[in-house]
């Protein structure tokens, strides 16, 4: 499994980042229906797939830029400036994007963008403790303003949920060692920094495959800080249910658990009835609501990757909703 990260690699020119978006010429192809629409940027980070939508609008479409991250929605504010009018910002997480368009009392959305995992303004600055390659604070917080760190969770979570996490979230063969030797670690002197937890981890992982075992445990940590599968679960549910019919839900991914949620979401709202094959007739009441674009993920191709590094585990999933919603409000996916 690849390291999660969203889509903007950064570059020094003139002391300032440039933010290169991933994959920006297949997210417009496949999310623009039209210039009048109203769409939802789901994650904002620094700001490359929101500036290039807006180009795209009329001065009659609208953007909804949301981010949980403050830091980014400043810095999203600012190099969108010139859009005064046609954009909005929104401080939310995924499992708030409905009760917010309620409250927005919008019409159905032309589109929704995810793009999934960090920025390059969260992982390059070393005080938000997500890299393992920079020494920081054990944080990893996309909102500044919740309780749980990643200190928390390293120096806190009793051996088994550990293991757990280490085996669910980051699909590391040698969790249970590195969790004993993190438990084993802790009752001695808490484990504070970035640093710490790299070299802990690096002293029970084979050299050969270092880099992968850091990736997978710091993404576990991160993920469980986050709560980030429960949030996109919630998230592509509220996104298909104010999807207007003909709208379309463009997703992109960096690790192999959320490409699977994202797929298997496409896939179950794609079908019909669901109700086994022995039964005479439906009575599930399933209702097929999205038409798949995108029948295999999209990808950077050789120059992207050789571009921007940190697209290489892109991928982007995309469909389209193909009827108005007739089931229940809050239907949730199991």
């Amino acid at each position: 499994m690849k390291k999660s990260l969203r889509s903007c690699s950064s570059q020094k020119s003139d002391s300032a980042l440039v933010h290169v978006p991933v994959l920006l010429e297949e997210v417009l192809k496949y999310l623009l229906t039209g210039p009048k629409g109203m769409y939802l940027d789901a994650s904002c980070g620094g700001g490359g797939h929101s500036e290039a939508i807006l180009l795209k609008l009329a001065p009659e479409g609208r953007l909804i830029c949301c981010d949980r991250d403050e830091q980014a929605l400043e810095y999203c504010g600012k190099r969108l400036k010139k859009f005064k009018g046609k954009v909005i910002f929104a401080r939310i997480n995924f499992k708030n994007i409905g009760s917010y368009l309620q409250d927005l009392k919008t019409d159905r959305v032309s589109g929704f963008l995810f793009d999934l995992g960090m920025s390059s303004i969260q992982l390059d600055d070393p005080e938000r403790g997500f890299s393992y390659s920079k020494d920081g604070p054990l944080d990893m917080r996309m909102d500044l303003s919740q309780k749980k760190k990643a200190f928390d969770v390293v120096n806190f979570y009793p051996l088994e949920k550990l293991i757990q996490i280490f085996q669910k979230y980051g699909e590391e063969k040698r969790a249970k060692l590195i969790a004993k030797a993190i438990v084993e670690k802790r009752e001695r002197d808490k484990i504070k920094t970035t640093k710490q937890l790299r070299d802990l981890v690096q002293s029970k992982v084979n050299p050969r495959h270092r880099i992968k075992s850091l990736s997978k445990i710091f993404q576990a940590v991160r993920i469980e800080v986050n709560d980030e599968l429960d949030e996109l679960k919630e998230g592509l549910n509220q996104a298909i249910k104010f999807l207007r019919p003909g709208g379309r839900l463009c997703v992109i991914s960096y690790h192999s658990l959320e490409d699977r949620l994202v797929k298997s979401t496409f896939k179950l709202y794609s079908k019909g009835c669901i109700c086994p094959p022995t039964f005479p007739k439906c009575v599930c009441g399933w209702e097929k609501l999205l038409k798949i674009l995108t029948k295999k993920p999209v990808v950077p191709d050789k120059t992207e990757k050789e571009k921007n590094p940190r697209a290489k585990s892109a991928k982007l999933r995309a469909c389209e909703k193909s009827v108005s919603i007739k089931r229940l409000a809050n239907e949730k996916i199991s």
